[in-house]
């Protein structure tokens, strides 16, 4: 079979004639199949290119992706920090008004407990002066109608009249073993001598002598009296 077709093949050269492959419609020249399969490369090789232009840019939008979502992280991050920060700024602004509440009330109990458990009474007004029942002509309606010139009112009379009661009962003869005499009980009783001779039996005369004496040394009756109350004595 070989040998048949190699003879028709020489056959048909030399007679000039096209020959045909059984099955082949016509032959394809040399050179074209290298073009294609060039421009085959080519192509496939654009893909490729296209497909590293493409998953370059895949690989930037997700880097620029990424650096977004760390942006957002980090802006996130700062506003948990200043929150954080606040809420520890008012936890410390409440504690320091905690302590001075706590300051102040503490200083008001302090101050309390040192304050007087109640305030002194005030003082009472002083009673109107009521002059004592004298008789007329005794020593102490004597004593009464002498104050002014001492320059008392009468309302010195109720100090006086406590004083000389307590002393010698507003006796012209009281006399104490102590040596003091009459109704201011003078001591010695001869002092009253500088009031008039007659100081130790007339009540005008000890009553001055008296009164003088309270003047210059207790400036009032009532002063006289206050001293008397307290130490016994004038």
């Amino acid at each position: 079979m070989a040998v048949a077709c190699a003879t028709v093949l020489a056959a048909g050269a030399a007679a000039g004639a096209a020959v045909f492959w059984p099955g082949q419609a016509s032959a394809r020249p040399a050179g074209g199949i290298s073009d294609e399969i060039q421009a085959r490369a080519g192509a496939t090789a654009a893909g490729a290119r296209a497909a590293q232009r493409g998953t370059a840019r895949i690989a930037a939008g997700l880097a620029g992706s990424g650096q977004a979502i760390s942006a957002l992280n980090d802006q996130h991050g700062h506003y948990l920090v200043a929150a954080t920060m606040a809420a520890q700024q008012a936890a410390r602004a409440a504690d320091r008004a905690r302590a001075a509440r706590l300051a102040a009330q503490q200083a008001a109990a302090q101050a309390a407990q040192q304050a007087p458990a109640s305030s002194p009474p005030a003082a009472a007004p002083a009673p109107a002066p009521v002059s004592a029942p004298v008789s007329a002509g005794s020593a102490q309606q004597i004593a009464m109608s002498m104050l002014g010139a001492y320059g008392w009112s009468s309302s010195q009379f109720s100090c006086l009249n406590d004083l000389w009661s307590r002393e010698s009962g507003w006796s012209v003869t009281a006399e104490n073993p102590s040596g003091a005499y009459g109704i201011p009980q003078a001591l010695p009783g001869s002092k009253m001598a500088s009031a008039g001779a007659d100081w130790a039996t007339s009540p005008t005369t000890q009553i001055r002598w008296g009164l003088g004496y309270i003047k210059g040394l207790y400036g009032s009756p009532c002063g006289a009296w206050s001293h008397e109350e307290a130490a016994g004595w004038y």
